[in-house]
């Protein structure tokens, strides 16, 4: 799993104001809550920015430095401009190593060329990209694999065929069977001949 490594400082000066100010200085006001008193912070944009861009970032437990004392947290909010590329506010939650998380995991639908759908020219439309799981911090998963290489034609991935590792729950599972949502299909493209 990638480590990131989030630069930080803690601000005292709150309000709109005050983030105002940070923004223009080229900082992100933030804060980190959970576990002990919540701490507002300033992350440094432009790395804040960059780490944003790699997927595995969402996922991840990340370190906050604030200038030698480090955090483990996960992103739990971002507020971002409407209509520009800026984020406005960024939400961290400290993280407990015995204390179970809740977070969005990437899906990644693997072996579809290898399935007999796949052969007889058959699509596989992606509904979903991301399911929140719940397990332990040293259990949390880069990426969950859902397994195409026996969908037929016709069929519906669902929440319950993702391959989970030990320790990991779909949260939406937990509340029963009917939570049970679609993931994806696999389709014949229009104009395409059955058994060809």
């Amino acid at each position: 799993m990638a480590t990131f490594t989030v630069n930080a400082v803690a601000r005292d000066d709150q309000g709109k104001g005050a983030s105002r100010r940070l923004r223009r200085e080229g900082l992100v006001p933030g804060i980190i809550y959970g576990s002990s008193e919540p701490k507002a912070i300033s992350v440094v944009g432009k790395d804040l920015y960059r780490m944003l861009l790699e997927d595995g970032f969402y996922s991840s437990i990340l370190d906050i430095d604030l200038g030698g004392q480090t955090e483990k947290v996960i992103i739990k909010d971002l507020q971002r401009h409407p209509s520009k590329p800026v984020v406005l506010h960024a939400d961290f939650q400290r993280i407990d190593d015995s204390q179970k998380i809740k977070i969005q995991v990437p899906l990644a639908f693997v072996n579809f060329e290898k399935s007999a759908a796949s052969k007889a020219a058959a699509k596989f439309a992606q509904e979903a990209s991301t399911v929140e799981v719940l397990c332990l911090p040293k259990d949390l998963p880069e990426v969950l694999n859902v397994d195409l290489s026996n969908i037929a034609l016709g069929q519906i991935a669902h929440m319950s065929d993702i391959s989970l590792p030990e320790g990991v729950e779909i949260v939406a599972l937990r509340r029963g069977e009917d939570h049970d949502q679609s993931i994806g299909y696999c389709y014949a493209p229009r104009g395409a001949k059955a058994g060809k």
